[in-house]
Formats: structure tokens, C-alpha cells, sequence
């Protein structure tokens, strides 16, 4: 039996895990929080009877505990209820699938508690990925990648050697000579500018090939959460900015490969479906059967491949200038773009203001190299404030 905490349980990722739970008597639920939704965090309370939930704010911890009397749970809120959830003694493991940078803290103190995370907030790696994996060596627990991408690379990486247990092929290191990051290309692929300055957000919400909550599903669009996913990739597997390559594969068949110096790439194939990483992740390494779709190769007629257009989507460019300026600078260009979702997403800005505001953004900040977690978090309350100021929302 495998124990889990789930951060963000009611979003895409979470409810999904869930349904993983559903379908393996050995797994069990320990531990559960949301946001706002707590309509459905009390279903799912009801249904894997955790021992503690969170939820954010205090009033509507006060109603769900009402709502809850009869059941044995605590119920706790804010950043102290994330620790909660993230530190449950009898947890194994974490699914930190909670959307944005409020997933740095509960992470930390779940590797602090000697908790294996199963990655879904790449935030956490974005902002605070030199602590975060200083933290996970120093502690020994693993970082399982659930990213469709992160996982596909963390997948084509087995048959070199089994990252945290390298005794069992002590004499296997072959190097890697690049990571290719595959893309769909968002629901705009193809489009100019011009063709942008009037998308609606209706638009950019209809993503061609996954199904995934509001914010990602815009940094998409945006082609942000790719240059997101570069930082990302680039903590994860320690490997240089500039041996991570972008490649736009619109049916998303082919979710990223690994190219080793012999120039073998080994890529992980698969129908668009983010139960299969979340469901390695958990068990990891043993693979078991998952229901779903099958990937019919007699029914592909080809393969598109495609380089990113980084003149029109500066969502790379960006995350690529950000990470290689290092410190609190990565945190100020991933906060700015949350802030600029948010107001795109409430109709108060247009499209590609998305990256004006990054771009201003990261002009006026002054970067703190050897950032701590106070300095992270100082710097996306730097940006918050900014923005709000320069741009009224």
C-alpha cells in the first residue's frame, strides 16, 4: 500500500490522480487540499476519507468543517494547511499539483519531511529550482517529473541508468548530447503578430490536443509554459540551456526524446493522455496497465516536425534570458506572466500584452544571485506590485 497527498486535488492533475487511486486498491488517499472548490474537495473528502484537507481561506475552512462534522478529517487552511498536506507523517509520497509559484513552500517542507514528490507545479523548479534539488539530494527523496514532457525524457533516461538507484549500473554513464523538448505549438501555430492582436480568450482557451485548466492552457498559447518547461527540464536532468531544443510536433505523438553522443535518440511515444505520467510517477519504475486509448501507428500518415516561431512566441526567448540571469530572476518572469494571465484571462488586457508585461517586468528588476527562499518570495511580491501599478490590474 502507498500512501499519497495530493495538492491540488480538485484541478486537472489532481482530479486525474484520483482517478488513478480509483483504479489501484493499493493506493490510498492520506491527504487533499484546493483552492476555492469546495464543493467538490467535500466529495472527494467523503469518498477517500483523508486525514487532513486544506483549503484556502479560513471562512471557508469554518463551512467545510461544518459540512464535514460527521467525517474524521482535519481541516486546515492557508499556507499552514498546504504544510499540512505536504508534511503528512504517513504519506509516501506528494502530488504537488497545485497551479502557480504557492507551490515553492509546501514543496520544500515536504522534501524537508524525507516525502518523494511526484512533480506537476513547475513553478517550484522554475523559481526555486536550486533549492529545490539541493534540498531533494541532500535529503535523498526523489523528484518524479509528471509534466507530459519532463516525463517522456525522465522515461527515454531509463534504459541509461535508474536515476536513484545508480549502484544497479554503476558502470553505465552515457552522456547526453541534447534534450528535445516537443511542443504542439498551442492553438495559434502558424500565426503572425498581426493575426494575434485581436485573439479572443475564447481562443486561446481551445487548445487542440489536451484538455488542462485555464492558466496552463494560455501559457501554452503563449508558448510561455514551453519556455517554462525549459527551465524546468534544464534543473531536473542538470543539463545546459543550451543543450535543450524545442520542437514543434502538433499531433503531440512524440512527447519529447533524448539524443546521447552517439546520436541514438530514444523518445517516449503515446496518445495525449496525462494519467500515463502521472501514474509512473507514483509507481515508479514498475509499469502497470492503464486503461485508455492506444497509440495505432497504421492509422499515422506522418510525423510533423517543426521549428518554434521565437520572433512571433517569445515565451522561450524569454524564460531562456530569464534563467540564464539566474537568482530572482526567473521568479519575477514567471510572476509577471501569472499576474498577465490573470488579467488576460478577466479581459483586461490583450494577448501579447503577456509579454510586454514580462518584458518590463524583468527590465527593472535587479537580480539577487544567491536568492534565498525570502528573496524569491520578495521578489514575486516586488512584481506583483509593479505590475499593478505600471498596468492598472
Amino acid at each position: 500500500m502507498k500512501s499519497i497527498s495530493i495538492i491540488g486535488s480538485t484541478g486537472s492533475i489532481g482530479t486525474q490522480t484520483l482517478d488513478i487511486v480509483r483504479a489501484n486498491d493499493d493506493l490510498k488517499v492520506v491527504a487533499l487540499s484546493c483552492g476555492k472548490n469546495t464543493k467538490l474537495l467535500e466529495e472527494q473528502i467523503r469518498e477517500f476519507k483523508p486525514v487532513v484537507a486544506a483549503v484556502s481561506d479560513e471562512n471557508d475552512a469554518k463551512d467545510l468543517r461544518l459540512r464535514l462534522a460527521d467525517m474524521d478529517v482535519k481541516i486546515m487552511s492557508g499556507m499552514d494547511g498546504l504544510k499540512a498536506v505536504a508534511t503528512e507523517e504517513s504519506a509516501d509520497i506528494v502530488v504537488t499539483a497545485i497551479v502557480g509559484m504557492i507551490g515553492v513552500e509546501p514543496t520544500l517542507a515536504a522534501i524537508d519531511a524525507g516525502k518523494d514528490i511526484a512533480l506537476a507545479n513547475k513553478e517550484t523548479l522554475v523559481t526555486a529550482g536550486h533549492l529545490v534539488m539541493k534540498a531533494a539530494e541532500e535529503k535523498g527523496v526523489k523528484i518524479l517529473p509528471v509534466d507530459s514532457e519532463h516525463s517522456a525524457i525522465f522515461q527515454s533516461l531509463q534504459g541509461n541508468r535508474t536515476f536513484f538507484d545508480k549502484s544497479r549500473f554503476s558502470d553505465v554513464n552515457n552522456k547526453i548530447s541534447r534534450i528535445l523538448l516537443t511542443a504542439s505549438g498551442g492553438p495559434f501555430r502558424g500565426r503572425s503578430r498581426e493575426e494575434l492582436e485581436n485573439v479572443t480568450v475564447e481562443q486561446a482557451l481551445k487548445h487542440p490536443n489536451w484538455s488542462m485548466g485555464p492558466k496552463i492552457t494560455i501559457d501554452s498559447a503563449s508558448m510561455v509554459n514551453k519556455g517554462l518547461e525549459v527551465i524546468e527540464a534544464h534543473w531536473l536532468f542538470d543539463t545546459d540551456l543550451d543543450d535543450i531544443e524545442v520542437l514543434i510536433q502538433p499531433q503531440s505523438i512524440i512527447h519529447s526524446a533524448v539524443e546521447y553522443e552517439d546520436g541514438a535518440v530514444i523518445a517516449q511515444l503515446g496518445t495525449p493522455d496525462m494519467k500515463l505520467p502521472i501514474q509512473y510517477a507514483l509507481y515508479y519504475p514498475e509499469r502497470r496497465y492503464l486503461a485508455g486509448d492506444r497509440l495505432d501507428f497504421t492509422k499515422i500518415s506522418s510525423i510533423e516536425i517543426a521549428k518554434p516561431d521565437f520572433d512571433t512566441f517569445l515565451g522561450i526567448p524569454l524564460a531562456k534570458k530569464a534563467s540564464r540571469a539566474g537568482g530572482t530572476m526567473p521568479t519575477v518572469m514567471n510572476e509577471a506572466n501569472e499576474h498577465a494571465v490573470a488579467a488576460f484571462l478577466s479581459g483586461k488586457i490583450k494577448f501579447l500584452e503577456i509579454y510586454d508585461m514580462i518584458e518590463y517586468a524583468m527590465s527593472e528588476h535587479t537580480v539577487i544571485k544567491d536568492a534565498k527562499l525570502e528573496d524569491i518570495l520578495a521578489a514575486r511580491d516586488w512584481t506583483d506590485e509593479l505590475l499593478s501599478k505600471k498596468y492598472k490590474v
